[in-house]
């Protein structure tokens, strides 16, 4: 069965599996918010930060699981304790761009 995700989506996933901080970056709006781990991130410093350290240095690859009403549930492996995790994202894209993504375990 394959998951049809928005465009917004469907670029964060491969950006994100592609450990392209360039590429996730631009499928972010400008402001956009990013909730991780009980912690805000709102400027793009801020949010390049987060996808430094949170996506591309434990070399996440997300897998999704399932899509409906803007969450993603996803398994995400990568080198942390407790590899693979499943996490629900929910996201607030406009125009493709995500404009919110609140990430909790799942």
């Amino acid at each position: 069965m394959s998951i049809i995700l928005p465009k917004a989506i469907e670029n964060f996933v491969a950006a994100a599996n592609a450990h392209d901080t360039e590429a996730l970056l631009a499928v972010f709006s400008d402001p956009a918010t990013v909730f991780d781990d009980g912690k805000t991130y709102t400027s793009g410093a801020e949010i390049r930060e987060w996808i430094q350290s949170h996506l591309i240095e434990p070399k996440i690859v997300t897998t999704p699981i399932s899509f409906e009403n803007n969450r993603l549930v996803a398994s995400g492996a990568g080198q942390f304790p407790g590899s693979p995790l499943t996490f629900a994202f929910t996201f607030a894209t406009k125009d493709d761009l995500i404009t919110d993504l609140s990430i909790e375990a799942a």
